[in-house]
């Protein structure tokens, strides 16, 4: 990650907006400035169909419940980065969707049959690999009706990317994507018929860790058809146990030459025989200029959604007095909420700010109170983002939760803001105006703003269900007043 770099909305934002030419632009961008800095391959995109709404880890990083959608926008991304010579991967394959359990965090079981996953979970990889996709990254999920294999774990857990609670290092499972060969090489490679790389999600995750060491973890991968080991906790164990594996016998060289080969195949194909270094007088030119900054605004503007204006909210009513919250899963202080505040600020809107996170001191907790208490409007943005290994990962602490609820029982108007976890409305199901940003990127952080002072069109639709509150589609459509 580059913090240069253009910074695109998350591919839930996109896919509200309707229109997967979106998708093909950013796919673009990012191919164009990954080649720029001198990265050829690129960990994207998600194509996980997030139909859990208790997922802590794909979240807002998938296009959408819909199969047909997220096979639609992924494979239109896929297709612009490979258009600029840089290799896109689909992840998190066979679908790291329908899970409740963070991989950085523990191992996901998911008990689906070969059908279900057939007709949903894989459909998007199909997509994906017709239209040539270049890497497919396996994930660190079991499927017993798959691949029964019985593990446990480790007698020494050494930890892994994130602290696996003591309930997870004990559970037996059975044995993860990253390590079948029937899922990576029966049903990926012979089934589906996909001839690039195959890449490993981190192998420092916990949910390979609580049972494996690196070295035994490094040979099964490669063994059941991985080509590319990402993130080893310790490259030195990975080595030395692919190398005495190939000395021993037990992987055969016809199974590294075929990585290899694979490998080799891949760098001919972008040129990077020929081309050895990168140009580096062009990345000021191409990397993060405002052509893309246009593009990201647009994206953001056209994926706003109003799922909800009950209490008729849209737009805030200038002349009440108002208070703008920020409760946030983060640590990153009230700057977390700079590019909101900024934008309502400097459009004339009068408002006392306050801003909770988790370790927000009980002073700040009690004058947020007050401020809250003596609004007439309560502005909020939910920042519950999506925090791969952390506990609270799409959640909001519950310091700022318990002032939200408080100000939801006294009948004020509520206007809540997710800039993260569209689900968290289900926390909230009181709450009478509720719009949708899919994620706090500046751009969507004042397009946001714009929609609550009624600057903009509200356009988007949800790519989700909000079970028992909201059908997948819902959008209220706005014109700018």
């Amino acid at each position: 990650r580059f913090e240069d770099a253009t910074n695109f909305p998350w591919a839930m934002a996109v896919t509200a907006t309707g229109n997967p030419d979106y998708a093909y632009k950013m796919g673009v961008v990012t191919g164009r400035e990954a080649r720029a800095i001198g990265i050829q391959h690129v960990y994207a995109p998600v194509l996980d169909v997030n139909n859990n709404a208790d997922n802590p880890v794909i979240n807002v990083r998938s296009f959408g419940e819909d199969p047909a959608d997220v096979a639609r926008f992924g494979s239109a991304f896929a297709q612009g980065v490979q258009s600029q010579r840089v290799i896109a991967t689909a992840k998190h394959f066979p679908g790291h969707g329908d899970t409740a359990v963070d991989s950085h965090r523990g191992l996901p079981i998911i008990e689906l049959p070969r059908e279900r996953l057939n007709t949903l979970e894989l459909a998007p990889f199909k997509r994906a690999i017709d239209d040539g996709i270049g890497s497919i990254m396996i994930a660190h999920i079991a499927l017993p009706q798959i691949d029964g294999e019985e593990i446990t774990p480790l007698k020494e857990y050494r930890g892994g990317d994130a602290e696996a609670g003591a309930e997870i290092v004990s559970q037996k499972a059975t044995i993860p994507a990253t390590l079948s060969s029937k899922i990576q090489t029966d049903i990926l490679r012979k089934e589906l018929g996909f001839k690039g790389l195959i890449v490993s999600d981190a192998m420092s995750m916990s949910g390979l860790t609580i049972y494996f060491t690196q070295e035994e973890a490094g040979v099964r991968a490669f063994l059941a058809g991985t080509d590319i080991l990402e993130k080893p906790s310790d490259v030195d164990a990975i080595l030395r146990g692919l190398k005495a594996a190939v000395t021993s016998g037990r992987i055969p060289m016809s199974r590294l030459d075929e990585s290899v080969t694979r490998q080799i195949a891949w760098k001919h194909e972008l040129g990077l025989f020929k081309e050895r270094m990168t140009p580096l007088d062009q990345i000021d030119r191409i990397v993060g200029n405002e052509e893309t900054q246009k593009l990201t605004d647009e994206i953001a503007t056209k994926a706003i959604t109003l799922v909800r204006n009950d209490a008729n909210s849209l737009p805030v009513d200038r002349a009440k007095k108002i208070a703008v919250l920020g409760i946030s899963n983060g640590f990153d202080g009230p700057n977390t909420m700079g590019s909101f505040v900024g934008t309502l600020r400097s459009n004339g809107l009068k408002f006392s700010p306050a801003y909770l996170q988790e370790n927000s001191l009980r002073e700040q907790v009690d004058a947020t109170r007050k401020a809250v208490n003596e609004s007439e409007i309560v502005i909020v943005g939910l920042y519950g983002r999506v925090r791969s290994g952390a506990k609270n990962s799409v959640g909001i602490p519950e310091n700022g939760a318990a002032i939200l609820r408080e100000a939801l029982a006294s009948g004020k108007q509520v206007i809540g803001i997710s800039f993260g976890n569209p689900y968290i409305l289900i926390s909230f199901p009181e709450m009478k105006t509720y719009l949708v940003a899919y994620g706090d990127m500046p751009s969507l952080q004042r397009s946001a703003a714009r929609s609550v002072l009624g600057l903009q069109d509200i356009t988007g639709k949800l790519p989700i269900t909000l079970p028992g509150l909201h059908p997948c589609g819902t959008g209220i459509q706005v014109v700018k007043k």
